[in-house]
């Protein structure tokens, strides 16, 4: 069978989740803002949950329709195979949003889907009442320009919560966004990766599990492991399938390298290494940034402070003058993200490219500087 499916991600990470996918079996790749489309078999439904690293959530899309008035909104949810899914004991609840349309009362659209959910349900199952104890099924919505898109929620929580990081620091990165960020800096299995900022450690921990091949879901669980329509042997086979890739490196050569002023974040970059199983791959210790001296060879990738956060803007315009004198001394790669509009000058050096993330709601941009070509 196969099953159309839909992962939201964060704006800019459009491409590097489709390629994600694509090497993961995806089929059908429809790249759109936000969120990429795909259609598979059921296993992927499991695989996707388990190794996507820049996916917000995996979603089946149920189906898309015009959704002008709250009838053709009815009509349209009535019409969707849900009992393919959710059986008569199981819980629907419904959420979502909507931009730009004539149903712009989210309130009263969750009224409508739920009512028709119902309607559909009483008609297959002939019940007159749902009692909603079993597994909950999580019913999404969007509406976009009077245009509905229905879908179920796999994952549960979402993706990016994977299980290493139950505390952070005061501004931490997303390890989705994070996965994003090392993906376009091309993190390998021999990198020397580097983070002066390291904060809680997330983007060394995203950059080992990555290097490494591990399932970034593996030490999680799932809302759909719980659900009957998929078969409990996809999650078993696909489980195993990720714990034996997950051990196919042992002879990679990465290492991780932080630095952080507050050595209370690199006691806890320590701590969530250890949660991750990568602790043997990562050494972190306290550094002011104008002592640092990067390695040749290295990558780094970093969050540094900035004024919208942490910081004033006049001390985060200083430390990236600081970054620029320090990190242009030596021969690496660097991959910073930034909110600042005049990062560049403060940095000292145009970047080789730029693309702009979001990291939250902020947008940001994200510079590259390709490491010096060596001396012919």
């Amino acid at each position: 069978m196969t099953i159309h499916y839909s992962a939201p991600c964060l704006f800019g990470l459009e491409s590097v989740l489709a390629g994600e996918i694509r090497r993961m079996g995806g089929e059908e790749v429809t790249v759109l803002d936000g969120r990429v489309d795909f259609s598979g078999g059921v296993e992927l439904l499991a695989r996707g949950n388990l190794w996507l690293r820049t996916a917000e959530r995996l979603f089946v899309k149920l189906g898309e329709f015009p959704a002008r008035s709250f009838e053709e909104l009815f009509q349209g949810v009535r019409g969707l195979p849900l009992e393919e899914w959710i059986g008569r004991q199981d819980a629907f609840p419904v959420k979502g949003h909507s931009v730009r349309s004539v149903l712009h009362s989210v309130p009263d659209c969750q009224k409508i889907i739920k009512k028709a959910a119902v309607e559909r349900l009483k008609e297959k199952y002939g019940v007159s009442w749902f009692e909603e104890t079993g597994p909950v099924h999580q019913l999404r919505f969007t509406i976009l320009k009077d245009k509905a898109a229905i879908f179920l929620d796999t994952s549960g929580d979402g993706l990016h919560k994977r299980g290493y990081r139950r505390e952070s620091g005061g501004a931490p990165i997303k390890e989705t966004l994070a996965a994003g960020m090392l993906d376009l800096a091309f993190v390998k299995r021999d990198t020397l990766l580097v983070d002066p900022f390291c904060g809680s450690g997330t983007l060394l921990i995203e950059g080992a599990l990555r290097a490494l091949g591990i399932a970034p879901g593996l030490k999680r669980r799932f809302a759909a492991e719980h659900w009957r329509s998929v078969p409990e042997r996809v999650w078993r086979e696909e489980r195993s399938r990720a714990v034996e890739l997950s051990n196919s490196h042992p002879e990679a050569k990465f290492r991780a390298v932080g630095y952080d002023l507050d050595p209370a974040m690199v006691e806890l970059t320590l701590q969530n290494a250890r949660k991750a199983g990568i602790e043997n791959r990562l050494s972190v210790s306290r550094q002011d940034i104008r002592r640092f001296r990067p390695p040749e060879g290295a990558v780094i990738v970093t969050n540094p402070p900035y004024g919208e956060r942490l910081l004033d803007k006049e001390a985060a315009a200083e430390i990236t003058e600081i970054m620029g004198r320090v990190f242009l001394k030596g021969k690496a790669g660097y991959y910073i993200i930034s909110p600042d509009e005049n990062f560049e000058t403060h940095f000292g050096r145009r970047a080789n490219k730029r693309r702009k993330l979001y990291n939250g709601m902020l947008r940001c941009e994200f510079y590259s500087y390709l490491p010096p070509r060596p001396a012919k």
